[in-house]
């Protein structure tokens, strides 16, 4: 995914990893807190800050700067259909409702 306007061919690119994209999601939109986000993710509450500070400043500088912004890597898994009807797992935002669709 990648965002920025008609000129950003010329514009340094951002890149944020899915786990940076994903503490931003949880701890900001979701409002979880650093340990919430941290259990969810599966990893210690000190990675996760470590993880939401980078972002953040990423994220700082793609607004600030104007740069464009890309979203890639990490580890992460896509449930299929059949998951997404019988529950895949806590972190499936299908599950708990986030993606109405």
């Amino acid at each position: 995914m990648k965002l920025g306007g008609d000129n950003a061919d010329h514009l340094k690119e951002i890149v944020i990893s899915v786990e940076e994209y994903e503490a931003i999601r949880l701890i900001d939109l979701e409002e979880m807190t650093q340990e919430q986000c941290a259990e969810r993710m599966k990893v210690a509450r000190t990675t996760v800050q470590r993880i939401y500070n980078d972002a953040r400043k990423k994220i700082a500088e793609y607004i600030v700067m104007g740069h464009s912004l890309k979203i890639e890597g990490g580890a992460y898994q896509i449930c299929d259909e059949n998951e997404r009807l019988n529950g895949c797992g806590e972190s499936c935002r299908r599950r708990h409702g986030i993606d109405k669709k």
